[in-house]
């Protein structure tokens, strides 16, 4: 919601939000409070807020789309229907469909493109535009294709020691599996293809709760890739964030070094901005080819391209694309709240970001900033604590902390933040003090709300 109610800075700009259930009033305060004092009025009259009702899990496009009679009120109250649009998170054929019955078009990618959007497209996205990606096979449907594949890839490099299964359609590393070939025959060899067997029966997903039997019936099903695990003295992931305009303009936006975790650091957890300039420059050309054969299939719309770049000692940076997002992302929000905050924007050419008045920008930004006892703040108090001077954003210096994810603290004891300075240092310390702030709050909260317990008293014996 942050990053689209930005947009009302746009004094020629309505919005109409839909969401499942309703946004708390104080959460909309909180992010009115971030707009230039001289528009809040205007913004606040120029955003409609459209809430379901609706708890269940399903998605929000297709809650929509059940309500036929919501859908017309929406398309009755558009300003300017032929110039609005749908803007969503993910372009699927339910927001389709939603564009469709409001007769406004689509910005995202069409979902006749999805399979572009997958492992195996993404490898042939890469392979057509020439850029670096480890070696691997596509269009994997069975332990048996994942096996011959294995054998394949020995077969060109005997000495790899594992690879990554990589389900077609997942995200955030949540489809990814580690195969450990560690001790194997020589390729070819007669044992070669029953132990490999053997380990892709013990594959390690890279979820918690995810058994290899379960990850290999998701493969069976969705499809998927299996690709060398490139390792080195010092690995990194950085990501390039684009955008197609419907003239198939491709707009370089900004770099991201993505935080990542997990059992073997597969897992987006958040990210660091910009991406380091000693390879920021050489990724952001390698992304662009990607989306100019985008362009030229009618792809439009947001997205990313993830690479790892890999360096032994005193060697330069070597890189490897992964994968292509059509959508929106991690780092697409936080990225939009520095642009809209500062008015500044990103030079692809420096790989350095400066405000209007010129000031270099610098941002870590997480979704889950995990603290177990943040429900017992909860959301008023974290809100209070997010006006604090050493907190809020402070719009005449540039610099301080963005909070969303505001609805996860109840329930999930997490929250999210972007810590926006003026160096990548001041970046990091500023995240750190965010985290020590809430848990000192958590604490002193505990500490107020523990039950007394009176000391025993003597009794005479």
């Amino acid at each position: 919601m942050l990053s689209a109610l930005f947009e009302l800075q746009d004094p020629g700009l309505h919005l109409t939000y839909v969401t499942s259930l309703a946004v708390a009033p104080r959460t909309l305060d909180y992010y009115m409070s971030l707009l230039a004092p001289r528009i809040r009025h205007s913004a606040r009259k120029r955003l409609r807020l459209v809430s379901l009702g609706d708890a269940s899990r399903a998605p929000l496009s297709e809650k929509l789309l059940a309500r036929p009679r919501v859908l017309e009120q929406i398309r009755e109250t558009l300003i300017e229907p032929r110039l609005s649009y749908l803007l969503p998170y993910n372009a699927t054929v339910l927001e389709r469909g939603i564009a469709l019955a409001l007769d406004i078009p689509l910005y995202g990618a069409d979902p006749v493109h999805a399979w572009l959007g997958t492992k195996s497209g993404a490898r042939t996205l890469f392979a057509r535009a020439g850029v670096p990606h480890p070696l691997g096979v596509e269009r994997i449907r069975s332990v048996a294709e994942a096996n011959d594949a294995i054998c394949a890839l020995r077969g060109v490099t005997p000495e790899l020691a594992e690879v990554m299964i990589k389900i077609d359609n997942a995200v955030s590393g949540e489809g990814n599996a580690l195969v450990d070939l560690a001790g194997l025959p020589a390729p070819g060899t007669p044992p070669e293809r029953e132990l490999i067997h053997e380990r892709l029966a013990h594959l390690a997903p890279q979820v918690d709760g995810v058994s290899p039997a379960t990850f290999l019936r998701k493969l069976a099903a969705q499809g998927g890739v299996v690709e060398e695990r490139i390792t080195a003295h010092e690995l990194r992931s950085p990501s390039v964030q684009l955008q197609i305009t419907p003239t198939r303009a491709v707009e370089l936006l900004s770099t991201h070094d993505q935080i990542l975790d997990g059992p073997s650091g597969q897992r987006f957890a958040g990210c660091r901005f910009p991406a380091d300039p000693a390879y920021a420059t050489a990724v952001s050309v390698l992304a662009r080819r990607v989306g100019d054969q985008l362009a030229r299939l009618g792809v439009v719309g947001p997205l990313a391209v993830d690479f790892l770049v890999a360096r032994e000692r005193h060697q330069p940076w070597r890189p490897f694309a992964l994968e292509v997002n059509l959508r929106m992302g991690g780092t697409t929000h936080p990225y939009q709240t520095l642009t809209r905050l500062t008015h500044g924007s990103y030079d692809p050419q420096t790989a350095t970001f400066r405000t209007r008045r010129g000031h270099a920008r610098h941002y870590v930004a997480v979704d889950h900033l995990e603290i177990p006892q943040l429900p017992v703040l909860g959301h008023a108090g974290l809100l209070a604590r997010a006006r604090r001077e050493d907190l809020r954003f402070d719009h005449k210096r540039g610099r301080g902390v963005v909070f969303h994810m505001l609805s996860a603290i109840e329930p999930l004891a997490t929250v999210g933040i972007t810590a926006i300075a003026d160096s990548p240092a001041s970046a990091h310390g500023l995240h750190a003090h965010v985290h020590a702030v809430l848990n000192h709050a958590v604490g002193r909260t505990t500490l107020r709300k523990r039950p007394q317990i009176r000391p025993a008293l003597d009794t005479p014996g």
